[in-house]
């Protein structure tokens, strides 16, 4: 297991995650953990000083269609299947405030 990531740690972290795990599954994570932490170690190596930062690593554009206006549904096909209604809402328990 990594020296930074020990046995006493994985469980505090599983603590805080409410997870429970076995000595086998902390002794586990806390080597994956450790071999995680070695791939960041791997990248501060990079030399980054002329590199913008950036959203995202692809150049990506907006691919969204143009709303359009279209047929909607008339009050008695939206709520067809509503098991109460008020004219043309929904009814529906009161849920927020003093439920007395």
């Amino acid at each position: 297991m990594s020296d930074s990531i020990d046995k006493k740690l994985v469980r505090h972290v599983a603590k805080l995650a409410r997870i429970s795990m076995s000595d086998a599954q902390a002794t586990a994570m806390g080597s994956q953990l450790g071999a995680i932490l070695s791939y960041f170690d791997k990248l501060k190596e990079l030399d980054t000083e002329k590199v913008e930062p950036m959203a995202h690593p692809l150049d990506f554009t907006n691919v969204l269609a143009d709303d359009q206006l279209g047929a909607s549904l008339s009050c008695e096909q939206a709520l067809a299947n509503a098991p109460q209604r008020d004219e043309c809402f929904f009814l529906v328990p009161k849920v927020i405030g003093d439920s007395q």
